[in-house]
């Protein structure tokens, strides 16, 4: 009979820490001891501020009230992100947590949409996504169980402050059983005869055996590097931003139902914000821009008062080579990076949490079921860095050396491939373990001027008065719903609004 897990021991705290200590609770701390130890003396990057809609059912999943967790993390509602200036003649597109349109008879709508315009219609994509149409006006409602049409089914997500959500796990996790102790990793040691982790020494002299051990380390890779030597692979050849410079000001108008992503000399600046603050940041390529030239450039485009100081953090875009090495499984930074362009850093938390669950080991560590976990894991970040990539070799813009290198990047092929289907017929290829859907993907095409070469002939077999007619329709029943919400401050206000200090 196999000999289930009795001990875990988790090293580091923060975002990655605490809910993978909330998750860990929640589903087998009736088996296993959990013990979560995370150093006073190492501040956490407090990444993932903006979130995808896979955080909402997280806390579900956990039993987590909603409004509760949004008055306690001071948090707004994200519909979506606004790409600013990502093109040679600026302007702006709202990527949305929805799709667009309806499909018909099993062609996918934005063939329906290209030969309307073909047609001499003058449609415009966003005008047939509800989370659009509500982030223009921002405005927000949350999705109905069973909307009246399909057309109003969307998602969001949230900003909130990262340092408040993993204060909230905390205490969730320790009102659950995970012990808390403060202290900072000296030394690990492993067993003579396998190589697993045995125990880690803290500098007080105390050590804390384990069965499994989880490494919420941070870049650092305390466990999983440092002492298991997993290697890293990086990306950096594909993804040339490598620091980010981050301060937060007040807020000097009502929060965006959105986060705001605005391209710069040598990357890109983001504006996420909150009830009481508003989160900035400027990640950047150094090779093509000194940190002094960066900072400088970020404060230059920040409204409101800094009330802290711009911090640095400088990264190696990748991933370590697997996430889970004999009786260690790396979740969050310590896993690797990718830059929070699409905000997924919290999502690859949840996600690696997930597997850990899915495929949560006994005493023989069965080595299929490691590999599995590493094979899902390497796949999804493939294809979320993929999904990145595309946002910078599509574009046009030109205006600095940093997007000129861009236009000279070699593409992995499976993205090649992508782009190269589209531009030829209007077919948007999804592999295994893909993070974002086709909208997401259409979106970018669309936001980018890149229109196939051919569509569906079945699109172009419909009459076109019927065509207009059914367009009209939708953008008419979107555009309705919209304009009955509620401003994005105002439902805060009257459902959620955190109270004040």
């Amino acid at each position: 009979m196999a000999q289930p897990i009795k001990n875990i021991v988790i090293i580091g705290g923060g975002t990655a820490g605490w809910m993978t200590a909330a998750s860990l609770a929640k589903y087998v701390n009736q088996h296993a001891t959990i013990t979560l130890i995370e150093s006073s003396d190492i501040a956490t990057v407090g990444v993932g501020e903006a979130t995808i809609p896979n955080i909402v059912q997280f806390n579900h999943n956990l039993g987590i009230d909603e409004v509760e967790l949004i008055k306690a993390t001071q948090a707004t509602f994200k519909l979506g992100i606004q790409f600013e200036n990502w093109t040679k003649t600026g302007g702006s597109f709202f990527h949305p947590f929805a799709d667009y349109g309806l499909r018909i008879d099993n062609v996918d709508f934005h063939h329906y949409l290209q030969h309307a315009n073909q047609l001499g219609g003058k449609h415009q994509l966003d005008e047939f996504s509800f989370a659009c149409q509500l982030a223009q006006r921002g405005c927000f409602a949350q999705p109905h169980t069973h909307p009246s049409s399909p057309l109003a089914d969307y998602a969001y997500a949230y900003h909130f402050d990262a340092g408040l959500y993993a204060d909230f796990l905390k205490k969730f996790s320790k009102n659950l059983g995970v012990k808390h102790v403060i202290g900072t990793v000296e030394d690990v040691s492993l067993t003579a005869d396998t190589g697993f982790i045995d125990y880690v020494t803290l500098t007080c002299g105390s050590q804390y055996h384990g069965d499994l051990f989880i490494d919420c380390s941070g870049f650092e890779g305390l466990l999983i590097e440092k002492a298991l030597n997993t290697g890293y692979e990086d990306w950096s050849q594909w993804l040339l931003c490598d620091t980010a410079i981050a301060v937060q000001t007040t807020s000097t108008s009502e929060p965006d139902p959105f986060t705001r992503s605005i391209a710069q000399t040598a990357g890109w600046q983001w504006h996420i914000p909150l009830q009481h603050r508003t989160g900035n940041g400027y990640i950047f390529s150094r090779r093509h821009q000194s940190e002094e030239e960066a900072k400088a450039l970020l404060l230059a485009n920040i409204q409101g008062t800094p009330i802290t100081t711009p911090r640095t953090i400088r990264f190696n875009p990748g991933r370590r080579k697997q996430i889970w090495n004999k009786n260690c499984i790396a979740i969050g930074l310590s896993s690797g990076f990718l830059e929070p362009l699409e905000s997924t850093s919290i999502s690859l938390i949840q996600t690696a949490i997930a597997k850990l669950l899915s495929f949560f080991p006994d005493m023989s560590f069965n080595p299929a079921d490691i590999a599995e976990v590493n094979r899902l894991h390497n796949s999804e970040l493939e294809q979320i860095r993929d999904f990145l990539i595309m946002h910078y070799t599509l574009t046009d813009k030109n205006d600095s050396p940093f997007w000129l290198d861009y236009q000279n990047i070699a593409l992995p092929d499976g993205l090649s491939h992508k782009i190269a289907l589209f531009k030829s017929r209007g077919h948007i290829a999804m592999y295994d373990n893909e993070s974002f859907e086709p909208s997401s993907w259409l979106t970018f095409y669309r936001g980018y001027g890149i229109t196939p070469k051919r569509i569906d002939p079945r699109a172009q077999a419909v009459p076109a008065d019927v065509l207009q007619q059914r367009l009209m329709q939708m953008k008419q029943s979107i555009a309705t719903a919209a304009q009955g919400a509620l401003s994005h401050q105002a439902f805060i206000s009257q459902h959620c609004l955190a109270e004040k200090e």
